[in-house]
């Protein structure tokens, strides 16, 4: 507020003065606008019903009474009575108004006037008027040459449906900007905001935060330290510990928060973070869309939900279908189970999940490991199937015997047995040209079923194992599991057992039913049931060869030790023939259904994935 102590004592002098004479002189109003049209700095009275004018030595006084009009260089000031002194101040009371310019009206009560400073204070109910603005208050300085208006004791501006009030202000009239300042507020329709210093643009609408600020909308509140708020665009800007919270269970910040309330968009730039009950978000940016509720997290991306934790370059979330997206590396883990993909699509609507590019798939509580370039899954129903990879192929990793075992085929699938069973064991399917290869046993079939529930994989149609230097292979083969480690292998159907130390003469065992029991990893005995038959050659200390047994029974027992056969006992009448080594015809010697398959044996995993060189069966 401008003061000027000198004057305003000189100013109740004079009103006392005035009032204790009574004035010497009456005029007609006329005949005194005739008498002080003159001097360039001067207030000229263009008008009065009546005036009195009063001399005391070299000062003049002028007392104008009734629809007084004034006017000073730009300024032109109405009111129902005033008191000029010294020519160029003036004392004015009654329905003050002051006008500058097409736009700029100031109405008050009192006013007191200097046209050397060019300066105006206002009291009572002040209003100022600039186009569709109005400011109110009870006192106000008005700088007429900078046309700066001031005050100290509290204002509201209105603008539209927006109302602003502070302690103190300074509008910039020329500009149409407004300075707020202490206990800052701003009531719209749509939000609440309180700070301490806040810039206002009166023609843009544009509210700049220059001070801790907070701003209320229904039950969201937003606090940042600088920043700005677009009203007509509806853009808001919160810069400098900017934070969001609604309610007592979502909380956001970033280095910037946005909104776009014409496209309804809420942006967190810069180490963006938000909460909502159990759920945690964070990225370098993330948007909000109101309209379609889908959420965008760019950015070195984290999504927590209870135990669930999705970690992606993007994520999409869709909060009406309650489904998700991601883009770049991506990990969903949702204890036991861990996806790896470069490119992941969950719809829970439609049970649906796609995940793309790379695609690593792992169940801790099953020890089991898929790799592969398409998974096709359901979280719902705990259903997975892979497909594509390496050469084409998926290919799944466990541990059996503390020793990886590489599965690959052409389709893997997995899934529970009960899928609202928290505790239900999974099932394990794999078709079409299914390879294994574990470093003291391969095998290859062309389908493959393992289930946890038993521990046990089958594998059917001409399936072939191998372990050190033995092959079997039977119409249908089981794998049982305990402790997980091979505790035996059973053969159904045209059982056939192989072994040779120099895959040029071959012990052979056939049967309806072998069961092959295994010991720390390593065959250590084996059963053979119905029709049983074997060709074994008999050894010396050193290991020469003496000749063949032929021997043909209903049931035998085999002994392994280091993987070679050490004894051979038949039961149920058995009928053997001995051969001397140079007498036996060794190729007539081999059984039917005997093949030794060198071809197909998985020995590295690179095998798992390389093209067929012979078809099963074929020597």
């Amino acid at each position: 507020m401008y003061h000027d102590t000198k004057t305003m004592a000189t100013f109740r002098t004079v009103w006392l003065i005035a009032g204790l004479l009574g004035f010497a002189t009456l005029l007609p109003a006329q005949d005194q606008i005739e008498a002080d049209t003159t001097g360039g700095g001067q207030v000229t009275v263009d008008h009065a019903d009546l005036f009195e004018y009063l001399v005391m030595g070299d000062s003049a006084f002028q007392r104008l009474i009734g629809n007084v009009e004034l006017r000073h260089d730009s300024m032109y000031m109405y009111c129902d009575s005033a008191v000029i002194f010294n020519e160029t101040q003036v004392v004015a009371q009654g329905q003050v108004i002051i006008q500058q310019g097409d736009s700029l009206s100031i109405f008050s009560d009192s006013l007191f006037y200097d046209g050397d400073l060019k300066m105006a204070d206002l009291y009572g109910e002040v209003i100022l008027v600039n186009q569709d603005q109005k400011l109110f208050t009870t006192e106000l300085n008005y700088d007429l040459d900078k046309r700066i208006a001031t005050y100290q004791h509290g204002a509201l501006l209105t603008n539209d449906t927006t109302q602003l009030t502070s302690k103190r202000g300074y509008y910039y009239v020329r500009e149409r900007q407004v300075y707020f300042k202490d206990s800052v507020q701003i009531v719209d329709t749509n939000f609440e905001l309180k700070t301490d210093t806040l810039e206002y643009d009166t023609q843009t609408k544009v509210a700049t935060f220059l001070a801790p600020t907070l701003i209320t909308q229904n039950e969201s509140r937003i606090y940042c330290e600088s920043g700005f708020y677009d009203i007509d665009q509806q853009l808001a800007v919160f810069r400098q510990n900017a934070q969001y919270a609604k309610g007592d269970t979502t909380r956001a910040t970033a280095h910037e928060i946005r909104y776009d309330g014409l496209d309804k968009v809420v942006t967190l730039d810069g180490k963006a973070r938000f909460e909502e009950n159990d759920k945690l978000a964070t990225a370098e940016v993330i948007r909000y869309y109101e309209e379609d509720e889908i959420t965008i997290l760019e950015g070195r991306a984290n999504y927590v939900q209870g135990e669930k934790a999705i970690q992606s370059d993007t994520i999409v979330y869709n909060q009406k279908s309650n489904s998700y997206a991601t883009r770049g590396r991506s990990v969903v883990s949702d204890p036991p189970q861990l996806m790896e993909a470069n490119w992941i699509d969950y719809d829970r609507e439609s049970g649906v999940g796609l995940a793309l590019g790379e695609v690593i798939w792992r169940d801790t509580s099953d020890n089991l490991t898929i790799f592969c370039a398409r998974a096709d899954y359901d979280e719902a129903t705990d259903y997975l199937r892979a497909a594509g990879g390496r050469q084409g192929r998926p290919l799944l990793l466990t541990l059996i015997d503390e020793d990886s075992l590489y599965l690959a085929a052409d389709t893997l699938v997995a899934f529970r047995e009960d899928s609202l069973a928290q505790d239900s064991l999974r099932t394990l399917l794999a078709y079409h040209d299914v390879r294994i290869f574990k470093e003291d046993l391969q095998g290859i079939c062309d389908s493959l079923v393992y289930r946890a529930a038993d521990s046990m994989f089958r594998l059917f149609r001409q399936p072939v194992l191998w372990s050190d230097t033995s092959q079997f292979n039977a119409d249908t083969v089981h794998i049982q599991m305990a402790n997980d480690r091979i505790d035996r292998i059973l053969f159904y159907n045209q059982a056939f057992m192989v072994n040779t130390p120099d895959e040029e003469f071959f012990n052979q065992v056939k049967g309806r039913f072998v069961v092959a029991f295994f010991r720390e990893g390593k065959i250590d005995r084996m059963r053979v049931s119905g029709n049983a038959e074997s060709i074994y050659y008999a050894l010396d200390d050193e290991d020469a060869y003496l000749g063949v047994n032929k021997t043909v029974c209903s049931e035998m027992r085999l002994a392994f030790q280091d993987g070679k056969v050490q004894e051979i006992r038949f039961y149920n009448e058995p009928k053997a023939q001995f051969i001397p080594f140079r007498q036996a015809d060794h190729e007539a010697l081999r059984l039917p259904g005997f093949f030794w398959e060198v071809q197909r044996r998985p020995r590295s995993l690179e095998d798992l994935f390389s093209g067929r060189s012979a078809e099963v069966g074929e020597k």
